[in-house]
């Protein structure tokens, strides 16, 4: 009969091994990513650098990994490439969805369940320290569904401009506290508090404690 414990720390080796392999995506990798994208989208460089209102160098030293993304920054051109956020996670998956049932209506990604485990998960590290980690196992069409942490005195604009994107947001903080700016308005949010509003509103989310990192999860719904 075999021995259980050795069976036991077989297991968790491969745990280990399986979790020591999952790095965070790269700056050169998150650029080729973004790339890739852009050049699927059929927009060109220029196009992209002029919508976003930057140069066409700031474009291509993001894409070339010289140049790390802010929050902002990266929703921004996901956005005006027409790509949902999770896209740049995986890249062996492009986050489109072409299958529908009846009436259009988008099938499900998977049939029955699907299971990521959270050391299966590589996290992107953006502008100031803040990482972006995938929550939902598979992207699924319309919904995301992310974790954000956020170093102490970080900001998802470090050119404090605000962002405005598609979709609606419900945020809940789960460490520390965040404060979310709008044009005439400011809150801030503690552990166990939860936020929503539309993401056209324009907004800046900052961590503005000098010693406690901030974390929260973010569910994003396009319509």
């Amino acid at each position: 009969m075999p021995d259980s414990g050795t069976s036991t720390d077989a297991g968790a080796e491969a745990v280990a091994a399986g979790r020591a392999e999952i790095e965070a995506i790269t700056n050169e990798r998150l650029g080729e990513r973004l790339r890739e994208l852009r050049l699927r989208s059929g927009k060109s460089l220029r196009a992209l650098a002029r919508e976003l209102g930057i140069s066409a160098s700031a474009v291509s030293q993001i894409e070339r990994g010289t140049m790390r993304p802010s929050v902002s920054r990266l929703i921004a051109i996901v956005s005006a490439i027409d790509v949902p956020l999770a896209a740049v996670f995986d890249t062996s998956e492009t986050g489109e969805y072409t299958a529908t049932g009846e009436g259009g209506v988008p099938e499900p990604p998977v049939e029955g369940f699907a299971v990521r485990r959270s050391w299966e998960v590589a996290p992107v590290f953006l502008d100031g320290g803040v990482v972006f980690r995938r929550l939902s196992p598979v992207p699924t069409p319309d919904v995301e569904f992310f974790e954000s942490t956020y170093p102490p005195g970080s900001v998802s604009n470090v050119h404090r401009q605000f962002l405005k994107h598609e979709g609606y947001e419900v945020g809940t903080v789960t460490q520390g506290e965040l404060t979310i700016e709008f044009e005439s308005e400011t809150v801030t949010l503690g552990a166990g508090d939860s936020i929503t509003y539309p993401c056209q509103r324009p907004h800046i989310v900052s961590n503005r404690s000098e010693t406690a990192t901030a974390v929260a999860t973010w569910l994003i719904i396009h319509r």
